[in-house]
């Protein structure tokens, strides 16, 4: 359970009165994503010397949850010595994602007090593409020979799982690393000593490719429920495993950066509070340039139907109506696709089906809004039927359009192998917009000039 804020408060005033041993037996009961939370809501010296009283093994797992900010702190205020124990502990996707985060300065220290194993493994970590699934697997993980008894095996794992990522799951590979099955522990525990490995591993291997995007991976997940999946290269070796903790964090930075393009903005890798100012201005004010521009079509219809509305100015009141009306149409739609899109419950192959039914589900919205606003009209402005009746019209083909644009942009991002999210509510407000009131004008014209 997490701490409550008085509980936190309890610990923050134990740190302040500096009743340092009371304070030690508290964190050692606690779990360390609590503790890392603690010491990013005390000052940074004070933060440190709560550091160093926990226990070692329990300091790496506290280092690993904290934020980068904290980390550098740290870093910083330790020697090489401590510094290398830390960093020689780190589950090594946990160390490659520090690396990343961190100053140039601070990764050169970093790297020069490792050991030589460690600092080849995570270049070649950082080799892998960004975003693909050997860039978020880890090393850590139990494999095992096809020719291991069970009793081997468990010895094994008892010897060597201490440090592993997880020991539920185990790797079957030969001499050259190429992965031949997987063992779960359940399977080893139920079996006989004698058995072998071999007998009752599961040769019908679920595998990742190193270059594969996480995306992909996190579908995988998603799909079948995983807990662990082995990564391997094109020769079929097993490098890495990528572990549900880590895809979870996939999802999360995934999720954020498909709402940041989706409110049309330049995806960040920091989180709000920690970006500056004028960076949060630099990532929004492209897309807002662009749709700035964009929006000036609008303006080139109107322009175009002047006559039209200074003939009739009523017209010009309806206006806003329908474009937000359109804009929310089409939100609507592409909302639910690019979600779709994204879990794998909708595929390019179902275009068809996709625009069948937002045009269905247009005619029905559009008709029940197109009736109600007719009446509504008539009562307000009596006397100006046709004019109402224009408006019903644009409003309900406006409907019909916005749900099928809403549902074939998104689909043709992806065919065109963009993100989905690009065509989302501001870009598609704007397109939507302009093809409403071309709707509304041409209508108008036509049917308007005959009385």
């Amino acid at each position: 359970m997490a701490l409550t804020d008085q509980e936190k408060q309890d610990l923050i005033d134990l740190a302040n009165s500096k009743r340092l041993k009371k304070l030690k037996d508290e964190l050692c009961d606690m779990n360390e994503v609590d503790i890392a939370e603690l010491l990013e809501a005390l000052p940074p010296e004070r933060s440190l010397v709560i550091f160093r009283l926990l226990p070692k093994d329990l300091s790496s797992d506290v280092f690993a949850s904290l934020d980068s900010d904290e980390r550098q702190h740290i870093i910083e205020s330790i020697d090489d010595i401590e510094l290398r124990r830390i960093f020689e502990d780190l589950a090594i996707d946990d160390a490659v994602d520090m690396v990343e985060e961190l100053p140039a300065s601070v990764v050169k220290r970093i790297l020069k007090t490792a050991t030589p194993a460690t600092r080849s493994l995570i270049n070649e970590y950082l080799q892998y593409p960004d975003n693909s699934a050997g860039s978020i697997m880890t090393a850590e993980y139990v494999a095992l020979r096809p020719s291991m008894t069970v009793a081997d095996a468990i010895q094994y794992i008892r010897t060597h799982g201490v440090d592993k990522e997880t020991i539920y799951t185990c790797y079957v590979i030969n001499p050259q690393r190429k992965l031949e099955g997987v063992v779960t522990l359940k399977d080893l525990l139920m079996h006989p000593y004698e058995t072998t490995v071999q007998d009752i591993m599961d040769d019908n291997i679920m595998s990742a490719y190193t270059t594969d995007d996480q995306e992909e991976v996190a579908a995988t997940f998603n799909k079948y429920d995983l807990l662990a999946l082995p990564v391997v290269d094109r020769e079929n070796r097993l490098v890495g495993i990528v572990t549900v903790d880590d895809i979870v964090d996939v999802m999360e930075e995934e999720a954020t950066e498909d709402f940041e393009k989706m409110a049309a903005m330049v995806p960040s890798d920091k989180t709000y509070l920690k970006t500056g100012v004028f960076e949060l201005a630099r990532h929004r004010i492209v897309w807002l340039f662009i749709l700035m521009i964009s929006s000036t079509l609008s303006g080139m219809i109107l322009t175009h139907y002047q006559a039209t509305f200074a003939a009739i100015p009523l017209l010009v009141s309806f206006i806003p109506t329908l474009m937000d009306t359109g804009g929310n149409s089409g939100s609507q739609a592409s909302t639910m696709i690019i979600r779709g899109l994204a879990v794998g419950d909708i595929h390019l192959s179902d275009l068809p089906k996709v625009i069948w039914k937002e045009m269905r589900v247009g005619m029905i919205c559009g008709v029940l809004l197109a009736v109600v606003n007719f009446i509504r009209l008539i009562i307000q402005y009596p006397g100006n039927v046709m004019i109402c009746a224009v408006v019903a019209i644009s409003m309900l083909l406006t409907v019909i359009l916005a749900k099928t644009l809403g549902a074939l942009l998104p689909m043709g991002a992806k065919a065109l192998k963009l993100d989905p999210a690009l065509m989302a509510s501001p870009l598609l407000t704007t397109i939507v917009d302009a093809c409403s009131m071309i709707i509304y004008f041409t209508l108008a014209s036509r049917i308007l000039s005959t009385l």
